[in-house]
């Protein structure tokens, strides 16, 4: 499959999402609204999915759009856009820089191609399944063997509980060597990036997981849901590094 054409577009979707996002960042009249699902949106999030949608429309104009803020267009088609202009928007509306742009294409349902971008930090990851440029430069997860020499991250803690097995996931996390919630998609790059070992978030949706799978597989990495099955489609997501990644499922899994 020749992704030469999407590859600089998905770099250049990064980019401008990025130049809109970052003066909204730390400003001190961000306006934070509440959405439906009690989650906060602001605009800095519809801006960036609706510049997106429009470049998108411009170049591909037979590709479908899913987007967390503006719902499905054209879902079906054999090259999908999937769009979280920012995820992490809890911490973004703080001043917190744990959040990110998720980017992925899919081709007949399957994501082929993931950006991960930290507009704050400048930091592009790019993964295609096969490999995983941070800013240009090849990564791969750490060879972790061991849950005790682990950096263990989540997004919240208190969602284990509420959704999957929370006693478990709190004895994963009382034995790693480290556990912080550095979460959201940056956790991710965290973990494709060499520098924590384990990202697990219990529940999710499809714009969240996307960019997640070909950039983490491209960093030699293995990615799940939370019961070590299909990523795709999936609710729940556990990444690692492949001599780890069965111990974590299996111990959040008794």
């Amino acid at each position: 499959m020749d992704l030469s054409p999407y590859r600089p577009f998905l770099a250049e979707l990064a980019e401008k999402s990025g130049d809109f996002i970052r003066p909204y960042f730390g400003h001190p009249d961000l306006v934070v609204e509440t959405k439906d699902d009690a989650t906060p949106v602001t605009r800095a999030d519809r801006g960036a999915e609706e510049l997106m949608r429009a470049l998108i429309h411009r170049r591909f104009p037979t590709h479908g759009v899913i987007g967390e803020e503006f719902g499905n267009e054209q879902p079906g088609a054999e090259w999908v856009w999937v769009l979280d202009p920012i995820d992490g928007t809890k911490s973004f509306a703080t001043a917190c820089p744990l959040f990110g742009t998720l980017i992925a294409l899919l081709h007949h349902g399957q994501p082929v191609l993931g950006a991960i971008h930290q507009p704050i930090l400048r930091q592009l990851l790019v993964g295609d399944g096969q490999a995983t440029t941070l800013n240009g430069r090849a990564v791969r997860v750490r060879p972790r063997a061991r849950i005790e020499d682990a950096t263990v991250l989540t997004t919240n803690v208190l969602s284990p509980a509420k959704y999957q097995h929370g006693p478990a996931f709190n004895a994963l996390a009382a034995r790693a060597k480290l556990f912080r919630t550095w979460g959201d998609c940056y956790g991710y790059l965290l973990v494709a990036g060499g520098w924590a070992d384990v990202m697990c978030d219990p529940i999710m949706n499809p714009w969240d997981i996307a960019a997640l799978i070909p950039v983490i597989r491209g960093a030699g990495g293995v990615i799940t849901d939370w019961q070590g099955r299909d990523p795709v489609n999936a609710q729940s997501i556990v990444a690692a590094g492949p001599a780890l990644h069965a111990a974590v499922i299996a111990a959040l899994n008794p």
